[in-house]
């Protein structure tokens, strides 16, 4: 027999062993997810933040604690009284709420946790080496944001317990299960909103490549939306404002427009989801579109005998809920395109 027409198999006879092939992982993202979760858990920056947060839900908490007390003697006739922990502020400052404190402050977890998420590892030359290892490319950024993501649900359900802890323990105020329901949908709709910030983040991480540079941007994005989107927004609706001598069909269509450039922001959509979440009683947040619409808005009953279940609740918010799902999705995948065709150099 020919040398030809040896088989392979004849050929390795008496040498040397053949390499065994290398498997990819199915789950490599679970690998990176886990080891930048502990990271995250053990880091002084977990700490720093996670007493931020808390402190933002507790000195609202405690300027309220009177007025919820006194609520709280009227709890036959005030619905969802257990819910007042956390958008009820105080008589002096009504901004002091929970929930108006935790949406300020609750992108900082996002930014904070993604901002170096990837130029941090090319800064420090462990970006090679992490790509280098059997795992797809597309495991490092998709584990880095779902170990982010766990961070901030671990931290907002600690504080959100703290509350109510507070709440039954000291005010001696028992949720019912459609409370806790509530409770349940405002704590996803602020992971959500977190979220946004956090693929933002990611996205700064991979299109800047210095960390200090993505984390002045991030923050100043943050303090341009959450403390000046308001100003912001009143600066540009005062130049739209129509005479006082318009027609109500005008003055509705400013109002329109006025509510369409508020929402432009992502705080007020949050903002909304949390107000209509965490309030049975609001029955609307849009903007009456015909002087119908008016007139109805007029001759509404009490708002307290007019109560909303938690799906006709989340049906009225589900736009905004939409629209904070779409703008993290084009966030995320900005930034996972951006990772996919950057060229990592040893």
């Amino acid at each position: 027999m020919s040398a030809a027409t040896v088989p392979p198999e004849a050929t390795i006879q008496g040498g040397a062993a053949p390499r065994p092939e290398l498997r990819v992982p199915s789950s490599g993202w679970r690998v990176i997810a886990a080891k930048e979760f502990g990271d995250h858990l053990l880091s002084v920056r977990f700490i720093v933040l996670l007493v931020v947060l808390g402190l933002a839900a507790a000195i609202p908490l405690y300027f309220a604690a009177d007025r919820i007390r006194a609520a709280a003697t009227d709890a036959s006739t005030i619905p969802a009284i257990f819910l007042y922990l956390f958008r009820l502020g105080s008589e002096q400052i009504d901004i002091l709420r929970v929930d108006a404190f935790v949406g300020m402050v609750a992108p900082l977890l996002g930014i904070a946790f993604a901002f170096d998420a990837v130029n941090g590892e090319r800064s420090e030359g462990t970006l090679p080496r992490l790509v280098a290892q059997p795992i797809y490319r597309d495991d490092v950024i998709n584990g880095k944001f779902v170990a982010g993501m766990a961070v901030i649900g671990l931290v907002l359900v600690a504080v959100v317990g703290l509350i109510a802890g507070f709440g039954i323990v000291r005010l001696g105020i028992v949720p019912h299960g459609s409370e806790v329901a509530r409770l349940a949908a405002w704590v996803v709709a602020t992971f959500l909103y977190v979220a946004l910030w956090l693929a933002f983040g990611l996205l700064l991480s991979v299109v800047v490549r210095r960390a200090a540079t993505a984390a002045l941007i991030g923050f100043g994005v943050w303090l341009l939306v959450s403390v000046f989107g308001s100003l912001i927004t009143t600066i540009v609706t005062g130049f739209l404002r129509p005479s006082s001598d318009a027609d109500i069909d005008t003055i509705l269509g400013n109002a329109q427009l006025t509510q369409f450039i508020g929402r432009l922001m992502p705080s007020k959509l949050y903002q909304e989801i949390s107000l209509v979440i965490l309030n049975p009683s609001q029955t609307q947040v849009s903007a009456p579109t015909t002087i119908e619409q008016v007139q109805q808005g007029q001759q509404r009953i009490d708002p307290l005998l007019t109560t909303l279940t938690l799906d006709q609740s989340l049906l009225l918010v589900w736009p905004q809920i939409v629209a904070l799902v779409g703008l993290t999705i084009v966030c995320f995948g900005l930034a996972y395109v951006a990772f996919m065709r950057q060229e990592v150099r040893a």
